[in-house]
């Protein structure tokens, strides 16, 4: 599939985040949060559960509104134009956004049209992406009814539809078999190859590994290694690499009998 390449200028740093801060009552989510994301990266964003990961997303989308800080996507502040922000991104976030009770096709073209998008260009692109992923036989049929690796494919369809610059996935594999996952993955190469940029959250290093170029480590609301995955990597295992960075503890000696 060759989706057409994003079609607003590129930036240098399509996602720019300054010294982000956001607290849920005592609970401090985001301390002095600072990364860039290079333009046509694979980025992984990744941490323990409770690092931030989810609360990032959510801001740089305009779901969350931060205490402190500053968010710049594609060279627009979400603070000040947050729509712009918006039209300039495709998101998939975890849980999915979907409408159970619309068919993958009217799930689409709905998207289509708030994104002023003609009906014949929806049709097209929608077509070619059902085919792609094989839920084409399925398009037409309620989103209620599909299995959760369908409703990955459809929110992963809705969020290239309008060709965005920046694509920001959650758990984009998650459910998914091998299979669809390979192909879920050749589709935001392409992407990437027609100039846009790819953030995806996850806490699996395997897919990290297999699929992006750059990866920042969230610990405690505050990223502590980010660059390159070679040179984070450096020559051990990428999971040694992530251990290291968030400062898990080694595993104690105790003999648990118990377990035997």
């Amino acid at each position: 599939m060759d989706l057409p390449p994003p079609t607003p200028q590129s930036v240098a740093a399509p996602l720019r985040i300054t010294a982000l801060t956001k607290r849920f009552g005592d609970t401090l989510a985001l301390d002095d949060l600072t990364l860039t994301v290079p333009h046509g990266a694979c980025y992984g964003l990744v941490g323990p559960n409770g690092s931030g990961k989810s609360t990032t997303m959510r801001t740089v989308v305009g779901l969350t509104r931060a205490d402190s800080g500053t968010v710049e996507v594609c060279g627009v502040r979400t603070d000040v134009d947050i729509i712009g922000v918006r039209r300039a991104m495709g998101v998939m976030l975890d849980p999915l956004q979907l409408f159970d009770r619309l068919s993958a096709r009217e799930f689409v073209s709905t998207i289509g049209e708030l994104r002023s998008l003609g009906e014949e260009v929806v049709a097209a692109r929608s077509a070619e992406m059902f085919e792609i992923l094989e839920i084409d036989d399925d398009a037409d049929r309620p989103i209620a009814s599909y299995s959760h690796g369908m409703r990955k494919k459809t929110a992963l369809i809705a969020a290239l539809l309008h060709r965005p610059r920046l694509v920001m996935l959650d758990e984009p594999f998650e459910g998914v078999d091998p299979v669809s996952t390979r192909t879920m993955r050749t589709m935001l190469d392409r992407f990437r190859n027609g100039g846009g940029t790819v953030i995806l959250s996850t806490h699996v290093m395997d897919v990290v590994e297999r699929v992006c170029d750059h990866i920042g480590v969230i610990r405690g609301g505050r990223i502590v290694v980010s660059g390159p995955i070679d040179e984070v990597r450096s020559g051990r295992r990428l999971e040694d690499a992530f251990i290291d960075a968030v400062g898990a503890a080694q595993e104690r000696s105790a003999d648990r009998h118990w377990l035997r």
